[in-house]
């Protein structure tokens, strides 16, 4: 039996990540994102034809360009299987709500009660597929997906963080085809790299800056350099507590040190003066939630700025950067090169293909995973074997 790929999103491109696998009766979809930044239809995965021959939905994680076109989707008419961790199922309305169409979220919000909720680790039937999965080091919850049909087997990593301080990945097992992130390219700076430069730039800022991260994931990363009294928005305070007390997810000994650094951190609601302290708020782009609000507030008051994450084209974070009025230093989450080399091999050395990052970023990557087709593209197909 043939495996084929529809790449759908991500490909070539970052944002709106998304693949088909196609079945004798259908196919069966892994992530459904929106690419921030981007208009019409560019802003959705590329799904062509009726939705009526897709069977299941599963979703890797509940960052907006990977589940932001679930209301899209469903819009469209969709009514297959959707499967997701508890964690992704509690995330999703919340990514749904700030970056949905509202035309299409004011009627598909979130089925809550038509979710298949399933553990990381968990092997899932699907279509006569099994799908292994295992947890991805991005965020509490997160999962990478291995697809075999009895005789070929697909990973698709979603987003991946061998490397993280806070967060467990499980290994990727072998596979004859790697749908790899290659969000960073061949950028070899590692994590402890960046969070060491992150730590002089906030020392550096005594009196206080601001400090833009998604609510799930890079926030606990953060708050992991943070050795110092640090103010957090307050609506963030209940999602944090219950990401730190994800207990199976996270590192051993992590959790006692986040939970004493939040139990300390000064909560901090809008409308009070920003504070002479990092203040932490989601979400990391600017686009939505309590930083659409503080970016211009801190940049209208000359307070600092920290990104330290992916910026697209026309957001406001990206556009406060350019202008000069923000600092970026990239916090590491997503694999770099070392990373991926070490997946790839991990994996048996397969052909691989990279997602969430420029066709030029592939390029670069090439010579280091030789195995990689660095020219494919969101539209097109491969097929295993």
């Amino acid at each position: 039996m043939t495996i084929r790929i529809d790449l759908l999103g991500g490909f070539g491109e970052k944002g709106r990540t998304s693949l088909a696998v196609r079945r004798p009766n259908g196919r069966v979809l892994f992530d459904l994102g929106i690419k921030v930044g981007a208009a019409g239809a560019e802003y959705y995965p590329a799904l062509s034809g009726p939705v009526d021959d897709i069977e299941a939905v599963l979703i890797s994680h509940a960052h907006e360009d990977h589940v932001g076109a679930l209301s899209w989707l469903l819009a469209k008419g969709f009514r297959g299987r959707i499967l997701m961790t508890a964690e992704t199922a509690a995330e999703t309305p919340a990514t749904l709500a700030g970056y949905a169409e509202q035309s299409h979220f004011s009627r598909h919000s979130f089925p809550a009660e038509a979710i298949e909720l399933f553990e990381p680790g968990d092997t899932i039937e699907v279509s006569n597929l099994e799908i292994v999965t295992g947890r991805s080091g991005h965020v509490v919850g997160g999962v990478w997906f291995a697809i075999g049909d009895g005789t070929h087997r697909v990973v698709y990593c979603g987003d991946v963080v061998p490397e993280s301080t806070v967060f467990l990945m499980d290994p990727i097992p072998p596979c004859d085809l790697l749908l790899l992130d290659a969000s960073y390219g061949a950028d070899a700076a590692s994590g402890a790299e960046r969070a060491a430069a992150i730590a002089r730039w906030i020392a550096a800022h005594p009196q206080g800056c601001l400090l833009p991260t998604p609510l799930f994931g890079r926030s606990l990363e953060l708050i992991s350099v943070l050795d110092q009294p640090f103010a957090i928005h307050a609506d963030m305070r209940c999602a944090l507590e219950a990401q730190i007390g994800a207990g199976p997810a996270l590192r051993p000994g992590v959790a006692g040190v986040l939970q004493r650094r939040l139990a300390d951190a000064a909560d901090w609601r809008d409308g009070d003066p920003l504070p002479e302290l990092p203040l932490l708020c989601d979400d990391g782009m600017g686009k939505a939630g309590p930083s659409a609000r503080l970016l211009p507030l801190a940049a209208s008051q000359n307070y600092p700025v920290l990104l330290t994450g992916h910026l697209p084209a026309n957001s406001p974070g990206a556009r406060l950067h350019a202008e000069g009025r923000a600092d970026w230093i990239r916090m590491p989450t997503h694999p770099t090169l070392a990373g991926n080399v070490s997946i790839w091999e991990e994996a048996g050395r397969p052909v691989a293909v990279g997602h969430s990052c420029s066709p030029e970023d592939l390029v670069a990557l090439k010579p280091h995973i030789p195995g990689l087709r660095a020219e494919l593209r969101t539209g097109d197909s491969v097929s295993v074997p």
